[in-house]
């Protein structure tokens, strides 16, 4: 399986993120895993590529060009593809993984995985979207799509396919259990057939 993490390329003021950072990489790479992530040696982002290159792991790399000339690529990772712009690499991220995971992050990180959970929603995408919900850091994001419900500006099947995850284990165990949900096409509004349970 590719596993696209997005991540932050700064390490922040906890030290928990680096533990559990390296931890996720060393899974990934020990369980036959490939990772595709955004191709940068800086902060946590490069100590997940480090973590799955030491555990055996294929590392994929997706990095634009003007980080490319400003140094940031991780040199030791298995491929690097080289795009024209942040679109393209979001693009081409989303085209090799079989599954997303935000990790604690940015704007950067948060923009990412908006993508794939509008992509999700739409039944244009049919893949596990996970945040991992380390600590509580997403749970303002929890928050904010229970009030999406509450106004009638979302639905609990646009969502279906949204999991937050505190651990790990919780990671494993959403992976292991996930199956692709029936193609469906979306209407101009966004809104699919209800999916099978």
């Amino acid at each position: 399986m590719n596993v696209t993490v997005y991540l932050g390329s700064t390490f922040g003021n906890d030290p928990s993120l680096l533990d559990a950072v390296r931890e996720l990489g060393t899974w990934i790479g020990s369980h036959g895993h490939s990772l595709v992530y955004g191709g940068s040696r800086c902060g946590l982002m490069g100590q997940l590529a480090e973590s799955v290159l030491r555990s055996g792991g294929k590392v994929t790399g997706v990095e634009p060009q003007f980080f490319v000339d400003a140094g940031f690529v991780y040199d030791a990772i298995t491929k690097l593809y080289v795009t024209k712009d942040m679109s393209e690499r979001k693009a081409k991220m989303i085209e090799l993984g079989d599954a997303f995971i935000a990790f604690p992050g940015g704007t950067g990180t948060l923009e990412e995985i908006a993508e794939i959970m509008s992509k999700v929603a739409l039944h244009h995408l049919s893949a596990p979207c996970i945040l991992y919900d380390l600590n509580g850091y997403y749970e303002g994001m929890r928050i904010l799509l229970d009030k999406m419900l509450e106004k009638e500006l979302c639905t609990e099947e646009k969502l279906a396919g949204v999991r937050f995850a505190a651990s790990l284990k919780e990671i494993e165990s959403i992976l292991s259990e996930w199956s692709p949900l029936p193609e469906q096409s979306a209407s101009p509004s966004g809104a699919g057939s209800k999916p099978s349970p």
